[in-house]
């Protein structure tokens, strides 16, 4: 996505920050989805603690998500000579935060209800 917003093929060091980018997003499912198991397991329904781990993590996803955007923003938009090599690492970084943002907020719930929706308590 941030390939196609700054125009930019994609290449070795955008790989790279593809990379260093699954780590953050998944940490962020992870911590979500064990707070909402958590909360089943002290007696919450699911539903109710999906929205609650949603809404308890929120705030940190987004300050996670902010600082690390706007601290590759300038790396992404910079175009001085020589820069093309790391400007691809920046677009990465923040057009997969910024897309992984609604999607960890979003999908990630919607498919865990689902994968769960046959388990009981």
């Amino acid at each position: 996505m941030g390939f196609l917003l700054f125009k930019q093929p994609l290449s070795i060091t955008g790989f790279i920050g593809l990379i260093a980018l699954t780590g953050v997003v998944v940490n962020n499912a992870i911590v979500m989805v064990s707070y909402a198991n958590i909360l089943i397991r002290r007696g919450r329904d699911k539903f109710s603690a999906i929205i609650e781990a949603s809404t308890r993590r929120l705030r940190p996803i987004l300050m996670t998500t902010l600082t690390t955007s706007f601290g590759v923003l300038p790396l992404a938009i910079i175009k001085q000579q020589g820069s093309e090599f790391w400007s691809a690492l920046g677009v990465a970084i923040f057009g997969g935060l910024n897309f992984s943002l609604i999607t960890t907020l979003f999908v990630v719930p919607v498919i865990y209800t689902y994968l769960t929706a046959n388990e009981k308590k």
